[in-house]
């Protein structure tokens, strides 16, 4: 009951663990109108709902100029992250289409990690939101064709951590013409209708009907005062030549609302174009050896990555070879059984041939010996004679058939003797060869995996009394080298960036249904056929040597 909206504030940046909090506070609404919980005031003597429970939500309420060279804390770049994909998504913030779909493709990364076909398969973003609605009534194109351009995208941003990711978006959002931009409703003196926008970089007085190009803007260090008095405004520049221009809002609360960020973005303004303080350099030192642990961590991954990748092709080869020689030795085992069943055949038409051979053999003497006994036995008449004569021809025909067949039939039985002697060769051979594979060694003698980085990584501190430089001539050539490089790789990265959009765009040209366009794609167009579709390009850039005239001019 007693808490001050410092003390809730504080407990909820200690939850989250943040220490960047000026960019963030405590937002409710009250009558239709967005307010800001203050800080010096008890919590429930705000003109918040009394009803249980009392809302707040935690949300950036200034903005970076610049947010890869000022968010440090992770955890502040999430926070910001979260906020203005919402914003884009629920069309506070405009986004032309192309950029749409880069920004999608850094959201995935985001969450997902590197893209993997193997897993990120057809369909895998059908329930993500990441599009604005805008933008798909905009094109006659299926959520396939959409996922299919993220997909794309998304492919080419591996190796990518969420962090790295998530600040990719935020370089490429903040050069949206309504990033980091609040809006009021204000009236000129005339009554002319007009909208008072509030950044970073100071006020801007646009066109109801054009929010991305202001009219007139005035950068935090051409203003000398600002004040209010009920419900009119006042905006003094520092140069006096120039008119003061006042403006009336619709509610006094409005303009309490509007003196705060002015008091807050103007403070932030000063603070980046002064030497960091001691806690926030302490907290970028902490953030690049985090920074650094986590590299080499990632690092530590990958080739343990690698690593298990090349075990687990080696352990697939071994498992290939080894199927393999379990083939070789399953044909070998078969070679064999039919190589030995064909010796035996062999070996028992042999035993046939030869018991043949033996059989006609004795046939033929038998033959011999009936053919000596005919002639031996005297035939008396001349008939038994020239019949005896006849016999012993016949005789002497069928014993010189029989010799002949014994003779082929022995010449058969030797083929076979020779035919089983190749057979038992090869089956020895092929038993050999068995014999082989069976004692050949099963797994190849892998490479000795390296060893295990050491667990004591070192860690650099950057904040020390004892670190001196001194730069020779050639180090700060090598500097300057290593500067222009980095230059040249930025540009050509933003020129590949350009030329991908300008390729997304003309693809999806064809598919607009123009009749949808709003007014803000309208406006987006022509400010892109001027040149200049950018946030820097529409509203001055503050340059940051222009101190001096900082503090001597502005006072809230």
């Amino acid at each position: 009951m007693k808490w001050k909206g410092k003390d809730l504030f504080d407990l909820v940046c200690r939850t989250l663990g943040l220490r960047e909090t000026w960019f963030f506070g405590l937002q409710y609404t009250i009558k239709d109108t967005v307010a800001w919980l203050k800080m010096d005031k008890k919590v429930l003597d705000h003109d918040v709902s009394k009803e249980e429970p009392v809302t707040f939500h935690f949300l950036a309420k200034f903005y970076p100029e610049n947010a890869e060279e000022e968010l440090v804390q992770e955890i502040t770049q999430h926070l910001f992250f979260l906020q203005v994909k919402k914003q884009i998504l629920d069309e506070k913030i405009y986004c032309p289409p192309e950029a749409s779909v880069l920004l999608a493709s850094y959201a995935v990364q985001a969450k997902y990690g590197d893209y993997d076909p193997s897993v990120h398969k057809r369909g895998f973003l059908a329930q993500e939101e990441l599009l604005p609605k805008r933008v798909i009534n905009l094109y006659q194109m299926t959520p396939e064709m959409w996922e299919e351009r993220i997909t794309a995208w998304y492919a080419e941003h591996r190796g990518r951590a969420r962090d790295e990711a998530e600040m990719e978006y935020l370089k490429i959002a903040q050069d949206l013409e309504m990033y980091g931009v609040n809006y009021f409703a204000i009236r000129n003196k005339k009554g002319t209708e007009l909208l008072l926008g509030v950044d970073a970089l100071g006020l801007h007085i646009y066109d109801p009907e054009n929010r991305l190009t202001p009219k007139i803007s005035f950068p935090w260090n051409e203003i000398r005062n600002i004040s209010y008095s009920d419900k009119e405004f006042t905006i003094k520049p520092l140069d006096k030549k120039i008119d003061v221009f006042k403006f009336n809002s619709s509610k006094l609360r409005v303009n309490k609302l509007i003196l705060q960020l002015c008091i807050g973005n103007h403070d932030l303004f000063m603070r980046r174009r002064k030497a960091d303080s001691l806690e926030v350099q302490q907290m970028k030192a902490q953030a690049r050896e985090e920074k650094a642990r986590k590299q080499m961590e990632r690092q530590r991954l990958a080739r343990e990555k690698q690593m298990r990748e090349e075990a687990e092709r080696t352990r697939d080869e071994l498992e290939r070879r080894l199927l393999q020689m379990k083939e070789e030795a399953t044909m070998a085992n078969e070679a064999l059984m039919r190589s030995e069943e064909t010796a035996d055949l062999l070996a028992e038409k042999a035993q046939i041939t030869e018991e043949e051979a033996k059989l006609l053999a004795q046939k033929a003497a038998e033959a011999e010996q009936e053919m000596q006994r005919i002639k031996a036995t005297a035939i008396r008449t001349e008939e038994e004679k020239r019949l005896m004569e006849q016999k012993v021809l016949e005789a002497e025909v069928l014993a010189l058939k029989m010799a002949e067949e014994s003779e082929r039939r022995a010449k058969e039985a030797d083929q076979l003797k020779q035919d089983l002697q190749e057979a038992r060769e090869a089956e020895r051979r092929a038993k050999q060869k068995l014999l082989e594979i069976a004692t050949k060694p099963t797994y190849p003698p892998m490479n000795p995996i390296p060893a295990p980085l050491p667990p004591d990584i070192p860690s650099f501190n950057l904040i020390g009394d004892s670190l001196s430089f001194d730069f020779k001539d050639t180090d700060m050539k090598r500097l300057s080298m290593e500067i222009e490089k980095e230059k040249v790789e930025y540009m050509e990265k933003s020129k590949h960036l350009q030329e991908q959009l300008n390729e997304l765009k003309t693809e999806i040209e064809a598919l607009k249904l123009k009749e949808r366009e709003t007014a803000l794609d309208i406006l987006h167009n022509e400010n892109s056929d001027r040149g200049g579709s950018s946030k820097h390009n529409t509203i001055k850039k503050v340059p940051r040597n222009e101190m001096e005239a900082i503090e001597n001019g502005l006072s809230l």
